[in-house]
């Protein structure tokens, strides 16, 4: 298995296309020089058919699909994934120390992004329907029966809050994208600031969110749903940064960024993760493969992450990989 080299060795021009130059990824390399002292293993395989978060590209600038589509089980033993398989895209959840065959927890037809409850035994999850996307909750073990809490709008990354009374999630319409939150015990919507992609900060009244600024470009906020307090974590004129996860000691924060990769001749807009104190400081740059590495999520005891990428898999098919956090 090919496993280690630099990215620039892994990218190839292919003929030109109207002018433009197509790029084309070595994707059978597992890691990168650049990713030294990182152990990365693969969780998953091709018969699990795991989605990959859609992505598009320019000559000079790249986007992508940001929602939360991995999840870890509350007992911290099983990974849940979104799998296309039957014309439909459902809630599948793999044994992490088996890695035998994935196990289906709902019965829909376009679920789009999902997420446990802290004491893992619901799951909240938004489905796309004729023109809207609505939310759902469920019963993670069981996951047939569900309860729809929002409608007639595009709702989606649905997240619980700590204490579970309350799951966040993003709205979308005519002014933009917004955080709003659903009050699990009197049905109450309230909408709260400018963003995307929720992520609650245990043990306060704090959410990461995405936020895109005046260039185009995804910043990284904590902002506290309480108080009213904003403060931009990571910003950059010529990054952009979304799908923030907070470590389960609310220390770090891991996210998709882009990046440029450049060798003699070569320039190939990416997507990598990268990693940040809460509190803003010590922004590491974690991945470098030419592959996309997208929508992580950390593991219970906060050593490894989980994301989905093409690496190690010569065909370029997405499988969901494991990699170790050394910070």
């Amino acid at each position: 298995m090919k496993t280690n080299r630099t990215f620039a060795a892994m990218i190839t021009f292919a003929l030109a296309i109207s002018g433009m130059e197509a790029q084309q990824v070595d994707y059978s390399v597992v890691s990168v020089q650049e990713e030294a002292g990182i152990d990365f293993m693969k969780i998953t395989s091709a018969s699990d058919y795991v989605c990959m978060p859609q992505v598009r590209r320019s000559r000079n600038s790249i986007d992508w699909l940001t929602n939360r589509i991995l999840a870890v089980t509350g007992d911290g033993q099983s990974i849940a994934y979104l799998s296309f398989r039957n014309g439909t895209t459902n809630i599948f959840i793999k044994e992490l120390a088996r890695q035998g065959s994935s196990a289906q927890r709902t019965n829909r037809s376009n679920v789009i992004d999902f997420s446990f409850s802290p004491d893992g035994k619901s799951l909240c999850f938004s489905e796309t329907r004729a023109d809207n996307n609505q939310i759902f909750t469920t019963d993670a073990k069981n996951g047939y029966t569900c309860r729809q809490i929002t409608s007639g709008a595009m709702d989606y990354s649905p997240v619980y809050s700590p204490d579970m009374k309350r799951i966040f999630f993003s709205r979308l319409d005519s002014r933009g994208a917004s955080i709003w939150s659903y009050d699990m015990a009197n049905n109450y919507l309230s909408s709260y600031s400018a963003g995307i992609n929720p992520c609650p900060v245990k043990g306060s009244s704090a959410l990461i969110i995405t936020r895109t600024n005046n260039g185009g470009q995804g910043e990284i906020w904590k902002i506290n749903y309480d108080t009213g307090s904003e403060e931009c974590l990571v910003a950059d004129a010529k990054k952009s940064f979304t799908s923030p996860a907070v470590s389960p000691d609310g220390n770090w924060i891991v996210f998709v960024g882009s990046s440029m990769l450049r060798a003699p001749g070569i320039e190939y807009p990416n997507t990598d993760l990268y990693a940040v104190r809460t509190d803003g400081t010590a922004l590491t740059q974690l991945t470098y493969h030419a592959a996309d590495d997208l929508s992580p999520v950390w593991s219970a005891d906060g050593k490894y992450i989980y994301f989905i990428s093409q690496r190690g898999d010569s065909n370029g098919a997405a499988n969901i990989w494991r990699m170790t956090f050394n910070y």
